[in-house]
């Protein structure tokens, strides 16, 4: 259930300490002096790089850089300081700073301000608080320490539970509210190879994302879902970027979801071929594969059952624009059939497991026949042997020419006649 918190007071002066980007993501893992991957400021869709995250975040909230006349790159091209503090400010704003109000400016421009909420698929009231930011911050961090997530927290005003959250880890998939940032929880899956028999077993993560009006921050603990080819594909389309936070929060979500499908779909290819080799003629012991298996689904299950509520939530939230809705609502599609895909794994599982234990038996059955039947043909011989063997002294028998090779011949024919009927029985 979502929950609602006031959070502390924003701090838009007191910035953290600036760090220089790095030079690959890689790198930037790898040598963990920064959790920081990558940060940028988004202006219409278009991203404007920029040497710092301070730099970013002036830029959103300013509309300027922190040195005016550096030229910052956006796309292909590069745009000056002043052409991206234009971007970079809202309707509200520039009209402001021009000594002119909101509904002046959509008059010079010929856009009301219901007409523009409308061309962004929201409502008159959601459209104008819209426009008081015509960009967003991201910063992607990886496993980041408390003292560099602190930092963060400054500027953007988190809330420490939160904050504490993020820090922690392993938490439940959920969706919280901090007053106007909203705070979502995603596990991540891997299906990664494990142990020196190279067996395959369910990993997980986690995804954690801020999502205020202008900026947000995603946290990534593990090493599944990396996110930098999200990133990658929203700058190639500008107008769904440009819709803001929560195209990033779809994004994410989408690529958090589709891990699930990679590995639900492998959990399926193991499935099958557990199922084949329990039914197969060969006699293979598969009891420790399956058990594995079992406990992989229940992990995929703990990933992929509890997040439908917070997305769900997240759908029907007002500061989701419809157009990402529409694609929220695809993402929860998916993540209902790998629900069920997930569900339906378990109750493959069982029988198989039953029939695997049921085989096993009637094996030992077969060995037990075997044993038995054998055991009965060389009892004949052993008798035999027994009876002439106790050195009465009247025995006619033994005094007798033909009596040896009679009592050979008997053994013979009486284990011969055991066995054709064992073999004929199934027992041989």
């Amino acid at each position: 259930m979502a929950m609602t918190r006031v959070r502390p007071g924003r701090a838009t002066k007191s910035l953290f300490k600036t760090r220089g980007r790095p030079t690959s993501m890689t790198t930037a893992v790898a040598q963990r002096d920064s959790a920081v991957i990558d940060w940028a400021a988004y202006i219409d869709g278009h991203r404007v790089s920029t040497d710092t995250i301070e730099d970013a975040v002036r830029m959103i909230r300013d509309g300027r850089l922190k040195h005016a006349d550096d030229p910052v790159r956006l796309g292909s091209g590069a745009i000056t300081a002043e052409q991206a503090s234009r971007r970079g400010a809202g309707a509200a704003e520039l009209a402001a700073r021009r000594g002119a109000g909101a509904a002046e400016l959509a008059a010079r421009r010929g856009v009301g301000a219901t007409e523009l909420a409308a061309r962004r698929g929201l409502s008159a009231g959601a459209g104008i608080g819209a426009e008081e930011s015509a960009g967003f911050v991201w910063v992607g961090l990886h496993e980041p320490s408390e003292t560099e997530l602190a930092e963060l927290a400054e500027v953007f005003g988190l809330h420490e539970l939160a904050v504490e959250d993020a820090i922690n880890a392993h938490q439940r998939p959920k969706l919280e509210r901090y007053d106007d940032v909203n705070f979502f929880v995603m596990k991540t899956v891997g299906y990664v190879r494990r142990g020196p028999d190279g067996a395959e077993v369910v990993e997980t993560g986690e995804v954690m994302i801020f999502c205020g009006p202008d900026f947000v921050v995603t946290v990534r603990h593990g090493t599944h879902c990396e996110l930098g080819c999200v990133r990658n594909d929203l700058e190639k389309d500008p107008a769904r970027l440009s819709l803001g936070p929560s195209a990033v929060l779809h994004a994410v979500a989408d690529r958090v979801v589709d891990g699930y499908v990679n590995v639900a779909d492998a959990v399926q290819e193991d499935i099958d071929e557990v199922e084949e080799a329990v039914f197969s003629p060969e006699r293979t012991d598969e009891s420790r594969r399956i058990y594995r298996l079992k406990r992989e689904v229940i992990q995929l299950k703990r990933a992929v059952g509890p997040l439908s509520g917070p997305l769900r939530n997240l759908s029907n939230r007002r500061f989701v624009p419809n157009e990402i809705k529409e694609y929220l609502r695809d993402v929860e599609d998916h993540l209902t059939r790998v629900r069920d895909q997930v569900e339906s794994y378990d109750e493959l599982l069982n029988p198989i497991l039953q029939a695997h234990m049921t085989q096993v038996t009637v094996a030992d059955n077969q060995d037990m026949r075997k044993i038995s039947a054998w055991g009965a043909i060389f009892m004949v011989p052993t008798a035999i042997a027994g009876i002439y063997g106790m050195n009465f002294d009247f025995m006619p028998e033994t005094q007798w020419r033909f009596g040896y090779p009679l009592i050979l011949g008997v053994i013979a024919t009486a284990c011969l006649s055991l066995y054709r009927g064992f073999r004929r029985n199934g027992w041989l």
